[in-house]
């Protein structure tokens, strides 16, 4: 992946599901959040409710492959979390690339503006 690293710590997670915007679709949500940085950093979270290790492995290698076929169209600077939902074991890597390409792609366009905090 050109411009993309892999987004490991918990915090990451956290602030892109807490801060950030998301794009849902049936089986699919993605977060995303500005990290400031000059690339972007994938991260991809399945839960055991989804189904067994080879369904959750799987959904990861899909979702990885669509991203990587999409990366030259996503906005620089992201810290960017795809999370399944139930039911994802039926989705093909063209669903995911669909996803991307109409819905998430096109939201992450849109300026992002960060809440400020109460004092």
């Amino acid at each position: 992946m050109l411009f993309t690293s892999v987004l490991k710590d918990n915090k990451g997670f956290l602030r892109c599901f807490r801060k950030g915007k998301y794009c849902a679709d049936r089986f699919l949500v993605c977060y995303y959040y500005p990290n400031d940085t000059a690339y972007n950093r994938i991260g991809i979270s399945v839960s055991k409710k989804v189904g067994n290790a080879v369904v959750r492995n799987r959904f990861k290698r899909i979702c990885r492959a669509a991203y990587r076929l999409r990366e030259d169209r996503f906005p620089i600077g992201y810290d960017i979390v795809f999370a399944a939902r139930k039911g994802c074991d039926e989705l093909t890597s063209k669903d995911i690339e669909g996803f991307i390409e109409k819905r998430l792609i096109g939201s992450m366009n849109r300026p992002f503006e960060r809440k400020k905090k109460k004092k």
